[in-house]
C-alpha cells in the first residue's frame, strides 16, 4: 500500500491525474506512516473543476470527500460520511474501527482503487482475511482477560483473580476500572505478540486508578503521607510500618506489580530496567501529594504551576512508560531520559488532562479541586465564564494533539517508531473516553465498546456478500 502511495504522488504531475479519493487516501496513509508529503498535491482538489457538474456526479463524489475529510484530519456505506464527521480519526480505537469497516465492507464494490497493486477479484480474499484476523485475536483478549479477571466459583459467589490476589476488592472507595484499561489496550495494541504490554497496561491502570482515588477521597492525610515514605525508601525499609491496612494493601499492590514487572522488562532490554518503573511511581505520588496540599491550604496555583503538576498526575505515567521496554527494541537509558521521550510524554499527558478538566470540572469543583477549566476563568477575574473557559480550553487541547502526531510520524528521532506509537495510542484513548462526556467514570458509557472488541463476534449480515 505504501508503495501504491507513493506511486500516486509521484504521478500527479504526470498525464495520469488519480481520482481525489485515491489521493485523499494515499496523503493520510502517507503521513500516518511517517512520509513527509505535502498536502499541497490536495489542492486543486478545492476547485470546482475538480466535480463532475451533473448532480449525479456530486453524489458519486461523496467517496472522494470523505477521503479529504479524512486527510484535513491526519468503504462508504449508508451513515459513512455522518459517521466519520461525529468521530474524527483520533478520537476512534483501532480494534472498534477495523470492525465497523469488516462489517460494512462492500465486496462487490468495484470502487476500491483498481490499481495494478489492487483487483476487484480480491476483494473476497481481503474480508476472509479480515474476519480470520479480528476472529482470533478477539480469542486471544477474552484468554486475556480471563487471566487478568479469573472467576472461581466459590461459596456460592465469584472471586477475582488478580484483583482478589492484591486484595484491591477490599478497598471501598476505588473504582474497579479493570475491563476499561483492558479494552483500551486490546483495541489500540491488538497484535498477538504484545499480550505482555496489554496485561501490564490493564494491571497499571487499574493501580493508578485506585491510587487515584486514594488520595482524591480513600485517605486520610497520615495515610497519604505513609504511602508517599514508604514508596519514596521502596527497598529501604529495615521495618516497615504501615499507618492502617489500607496503606499496606496500596503499597503491597504497587511494590509487588512493579518488582515483577521491572524483572520482566529487564530480560527484555538486557538491563536492569526496574530503577526507572520506581521513579515512575515516585514521581507521580509526589505529585499527587503536592495537589493534596494545594487542597488543604487553598492554595491557589497558576495556570502554568498546576499544568506542570498535572500532566504527572494524570497518571499515565506507570501505564505507558513501561509499556516502551516491552514493544520490541531496546531502549539505552539516555532514550527514556531524553527530551524526545519527554515530549512525547508531556504532550499525550496535557491533551488527556485537559480532555478530562472539560469534563469533570463541574464535578471537582464541589470537591474543592481546581483544573484548567476553573483556573482559566478565576485567573481572568469575571471576564470569562465557565462555558468560554470551555472552549478557549480546545485550542490547547487541538495544538497537543497535533505536536504529538508530528513528533510520532515524523522521521529520525532517537525514540523507536513502536514505541512513539504507544503515546499516539494513548492519546486516542484519552479522546475516546473524554469526547463528549466523562465516559471513564460511567460505569456503562463504553460498556458496549468493551463488549464489541471482546466479547461480541462479527456481525457481517451488513457487508453485501452477493
Amino acid at each position: 500500500m505504501t508503495e501504491f502511495g507513493c506511486s500516486c504522488w509521484k504521478q500527479r504531475d504526470e498525464e495520469i491525474v488519480l481520482d481525489m479519493e485515491t489521493c485523499g487516501m494515499a496523503f493520510r496513509i502517507l503521513r500516518m506512516n511517517g512520509y513527509d508529503v505535502s498536502s499541497d498535491e490536495l489542492s486543486h482538489f478545492s476547485e470546482p473543476s475538480s466535480f463532475h457538474n451533473s448532480l449525479q456526479g456530486y453524489l458519486n463524489d461523496t467517496r472522494s470527500l470523505l477521503e479529504l475529510h479524512k486527510a484535513s484530519k491526519v468503504s462508504i456505506s449508508e451513515k459513512e460520511v455522518e459517521y466519520a464527521l461525529e468521530f474524527p480519526l483520533y478520537t476512534m480505537l483501532d480494534r472498534l474501527d477495523h470492525k465497523r469497516n469488516i462489517e460494512h465492507f462492500d465486496i462487490t464494490s468495484c470502487q476500491m482503487l483498481e490499481t495494478a497493486y489492487l483487483s476487484c477479484h480480491s476483494n473476497e480474499e481481503i474480508m476472509a482475511l479480515g474476519v480470520r484476523d479480528f476472529s482470533s485475536s478477539q480469542f486471544i483478549f477474552q484468554e486475556e482477560l480471563q487471566q487478568l479477571n479469573r472467576y472461581i466459583i466459590s461459596l456460592q459467589f465469584f472471586c477475582c483473580g488478580w484483583v482478589k490476589e492484591s486484595k484491591l476488592d477490599q478497598l471501598q472507595f476505588a473504582r474497579q476500572k479493570l475491563d476499561y484499561f483492558y479494552f483500551s489496550a486490546a483495541a489500540t495494541i491488538f497484535t498477538p505478540e504484545l499480550s505482555d504490554v496489554r496485561i501490564l497496561w490493564a494491571k497499571n491502570g487499574v493501580l493508578t486508578t485506585v491510587v487515584d482515588d486514594f488520595f482524591d477521597v480513600g485517605g486520610s492525610k497520615e495515610e497519604l503521607e505513609n504511602l508517599v515514605a514508604l514508596v519514596e525508601k521502596w527497598d529501604k525499609n529495615d521495618k516497615t510500618e504501615y499507618y492502617s491496612e489500607q496503606v499496606e494493601i496500596v503499597f503491597s499492590a504497587i511494590y509487588t506489580s512493579t518488582n515483577q514487572l521491572g524483572s520482566m522488562a529487564s530480560v527484555v532490554q538486557g538491563r536492569d530496567v526496574t530503577k526507572h518503573l520506581v521513579e515512575i511511581w515516585q514521581e507521580l505520588l509526589r505529585s499527587m501529594m503536592t495537589e493534596v496540599e494545594w487542597r488543604q491550604s487553598r492554595y491557589v496555583p497558576t495556570a502554568e504551576e498546576y499544568m506542570e503538576n498535572a500532566v504527572v498526575t494524570f497518571a499515565l505515567g506507570p501505564i505507558v512508560l513501561p509499556a516502551l521496554y516491552l514493544v520490541g527494541p531496546k531502549i539505552p537509558d539516555s532514550v527514556i531520559r531524553s527530551q524526545e521521550c519527554s515530549e512525547l510524554f508531556r504532550l499525550m499527558s496535557k491533551c488527556g488532562r485537559l480532555l478530562n478538566d472539560v469534563q469533570s470540572y463541574e464535578r471537582e469543583g464541589s470537591q474543592g479541586k481546581l483544573n484548567s477549566v476553573s483556573l482559566l476563568a478565576l485567573h481572568s477575574g469575571v471576564s470569562v465564564s465557565m462555558e468560554e473557559a470551555v472552549k478557549e480550553i480546545q485550542r490547547p487541547i487541538e495544538k497537543c494533539r497535533r505536536e504529538l502526531l508530528k513528533l510520532v510520524v515524523g522521521r529520525g528521532g532517537a525514540v523507536p517508531r513502536p514505541c512513539r506509537e504507544l503515546f499516539w495510542s494513548m492519546c486516542k484513548v484519552c479522546y475516546f473516553f473524554y469526547s463528549g462526556g466523562d465516559g471513564f467514570s460511567s460505569p456503562t458509557a463504553k460498556a458496549g465498546a468493551v463488549d464489541a472488541v471482546i466479547h461480541e463476534p462479527l456481525n457481517l449480515s451488513c457487508s453485501v456478500t452477493n
